[in-house]
């Protein structure tokens, strides 16, 4: 039987772009009195891509458009919002001002590319909209002082689903983007997210950092340790983007925390954690248990980590995490951070912890 081939996803528009594509239309406006029903921009990579744009005003000194942002088949929660761009006169000889509108955050933290006190519009997307506002204003032959604000509908209730109140981002969402493109499930918005975490974590001093697997590991973890918010890192099933970013960024102390099944895929070696891009290697994990003493041909023939744990009890916990420790050091490569590794168990009961402690 001929297998039939997955199809194949869609890329969308970060919210960068979409700020882009909606300041373009409104400076025509503001400029040429009338809105195009769609606009053309060019990303940093140079493609073309066209958006549509849903809803517009105008009022004195300003113009405003709107498009709604398409993340294409990635699983965004931005996508289908509506993104707006205002634009206005400024007084001569102010240049382009970035201000925040409802639903568009404010950084409160140092550590990110943004400094406190400005909208959280991150470096590329302003690069972005400053091109198209200063090729508009060299079409009419005026100075390119604007101001401009971007808002986003609902955005602050969208922000909660973020890592925006973790990193000191108030108020809202950051529009953002490095390539204009949202990839299908690259993970690449949940691996930047923990880099900023990082460096957040570093710039306000905090010297120990926890990455956890899922809510309830972090949760175990915060009644052990009395740390700021911003020293959690929402790592997931990302320990190889945590690591990497750690061995160039180091923080002093890290703390690794999850379950038995993510854990032994970290203790094998594994970089990433979700079940559908690595799998627990029962004969591996039987060779662990043989050291412990344990019956390691049921071990081999385990469903799950969970039922190996069952088997052997919780000296194949305490392996697992020595090991996971092990892994996590030598991805490391020696960069100046003690290492703890917590295994917890569904309930958030702790079933083995290897480091830091003597």
């Amino acid at each position: 039987m001929t297998k039939t081939p997955a199809p194949k996803l869609r890329s969308g528009w970060t919210t960068g772009a979409c700020a882009t594509a909606a300041a373009k239309a409104a400076v025509q406006a503001l400029l040429g009195g009338s809105f195009p029903s769609r606009v053309t921009i060019t990303l940093p990579k140079g493609q073309t891509p066209a958006f549509a744009i849903a809803e517009t005003a105008t009022g004195p000194g300003w113009a405003e458009a709107a498009t709604v942002k398409d993340a294409g088949d990635d699983p965004d929660v931005t996508h289908l919002a509506m993104i707006r761009s205002r634009v206005a006169h400024a007084p001569p000889g102010t240049g382009i001002r970035f201000h925040a509108g409802a639903g568009v955050g404010t950084v409160t933290k140092p550590g990110l590319p943004i400094p406190p006190g400005e909208p959280a519009i991150n470096p590329v997307p302003r690069d972005m909209i400053k091109g198209v506002l200063r090729e508009a204003a060299q079409t009419h032959g005026i100075p390119s002082d604007f101001d401009i604000t971007i808002s986003v509908d609902n955005g602050a209730e969208i922000a909660k689903h973020t890592w925006n109140p973790r990193l000191g981002i108030e108020g809202g969402l950051s529009i953002l983007g490095t390539t204009g493109i949202v990839r299908p499930f690259s993970c690449s918005a949940w691996i930047a997210s923990i880099h900023r975490g990082v460096d957040v974590a570093l710039a306000t001093g905090v010297t120990h950092v926890v990455g956890a697997t899922g809510s309830t590991s972090e949760a175990t973890v915060r009644t052990l340790y009395d740390l700021p918010e911003v020293a959690y890192l929402d790592m997931g099933d990302f320990a190889g983007g945590l690591l990497k970013y750690l061995r160039q960024h180091p923080v002093p102390r890290l703390t690794i925390a999850g379950g038995i099944g993510k854990l032994t895929k970290l203790a094998q070696g594994a970089m990433d954690l979700h079940s559908g891009r690595s799998q627990v290697d029962f004969a591996r994990l039987a060779e662990m248990a043989t050291g412990i003493g344990a019956d390691a041909p049921r071990i081999a023939a385990a469903n799950t980590a969970l039922e190996a744990l069952e088997i052997a009890g919780p000296r194949l916990a305490e392996a697992v995490a020595r090991e996971a420790a092990e892994v996590a050091a030598d991805v490391l490569r020696g960069a100046p951070i003690a290492i703890e590794v917590i295994v917890i168990d569904r309930q958030g009961a702790i079933q083995a912890r290897c480091g830091f402690a003597p």
